[in-house]
């Protein structure tokens, strides 16, 4: 694959599954869309006629336990990250993402199964150049104990994440990550949302996490894991913080060059930081690969670096529990409790 250019789907591919939090079934289908396109989420079944809205930053509603896209009717698609995360990770440039329920299932709370149908639909290179959003300076916002910043970085995207959540069998995890399609299958994609048993009953009785099952999200209580299988990496719960970075930074519209830190974070800092990012118009700039390519070219002269280019994924060139049933209670992954400000079910 060029890195140059933009990509896009071969083909169509469906997965059907659940909403972590509603509980419904749905099935999405992702598909081709033109150059320039982006990513659109196609509504479909309501009312006789289907809503399409772009998956940008100005299209968030909400972010309380996920991402939630809409429009001036109101909220359409919700935990639209996980299928972002996927699209951005694997590389690809334009899509379009039909969806007949109001939410994207969950599948096994990770974006495993959205790579999985990725595979199946092929990706197709497109003659337009592939554009970036570069980051210029610093931008930086702090929500209570919570931090996030982006920052220049020439060689691609990079996401430095660290959680620290009061529940000990969580407690303090950090992971950086260089992203690259190679990457993202091996060391993200497979980890799963998770959660925190005592925070389920809040859960419900506020309408979240009506389809979260130990099928689909990793569970805590305050002294072990609940899932029998037990967990895919000794660090999946920051992991799949990386990977909702990755989907929330999607609806940027283009793949970023910079480098993303966060501390304490999730969907709320990360739209947070974004939102601040495209707010400041002396804080970023769109530029074509060739551009990018040269960019960072330059930066590696400078620093003394050596040898061919490296492509990253857009490097520049190129019930409580209710065991019977294996239910668990919420939706959407849990986000955990403790100094985490948001939401302690995980996501």
């Amino acid at each position: 694959m060029k890195f140059s250019r933009q990509t896009t789907l071969r083909s169509q591919a469906t997965v059907t599954g659940v909403g972590v939090h509603s509980g419904l079934p749905v099935n999405l289908t992702l598909g081709p869309a033109p150059i320039d396109a982006g990513f659109i989420f196609v509504r479909t079944g309501l009312d006789g006629c289907d809503r399409e809205v772009q998956a940008t930053a100005q299209s968030v509603t909400a972010t309380a336990f996920a991402t939630v896209l809409g429009d001036r009717h109101g909220p359409l698609v919700s935990t639209a990250e996980h299928v972002l995360a996927a699209l951005r990770g694997m590389g690809i440039d334009n899509a379009t993402i039909e969806i007949d329920g109001p939410e994207v299932p969950i599948m096994d709370g990770s974006a495993a199964a959205f790579v999985a149908a990725i595979d199946q639909a092929g990706i197709l290179t497109q003659s337009g150049s592939r554009r970036f959003i570069q980051v210029l300076k610093p931008v930086q916002v702090a929500m209570g104990d919570s931090f996030g910043e982006l920052r220049p970085y020439a060689a691609g995207f990079r996401a430095e994440v660290e959680i620290d959540f009061a529940n000990p069998v969580i407690g303090r995890q950090s992971y950086s990550l260089d992203l690259s399609p190679e990457r993202f299958r091996r060391e993200i994609c497979r980890a799963r949302t998770f959660g925190c048993m005592n925070d389920t009953a809040r859960l419900w009785s506020a309408g979240f996490a009506l389809g979260a099952s130990f099928e689909n999200t990793v569970v805590f209580d305050e002294e072990r894991l609940l899932n029998p299988e037990g967990l895919r990496y000794a660090d999946e719960c920051v992991r799949h913080k990386v990977l909702d970075v990755i989907g929330d930074l999607a609806l940027a519209g283009l793949p970023l060059l910079g480098a993303y830190r966060s501390l304490r974070g999730g969907h709320k800092l990360n739209n947070a930081v974004l939102t601040a990012l495209m707010a400041d118009r002396s804080a970023w700039r769109v530029i074509e690969a060739e551009a990018a390519r040269r960019s960072r070219v330059h930066v590696e002269a400078g620093s003394g670096m050596m040898g061919g280019m490296v492509a990253p994924a857009y490097g520049p060139t190129f019930p409580e529990f209710i065991p019977s049933t294996s239910r668990f209670s919420p939706s959407t992954p849990p986000r955990i409790a403790g100094r985490d400000p948001q939401p302690r079910f995980a996501k």
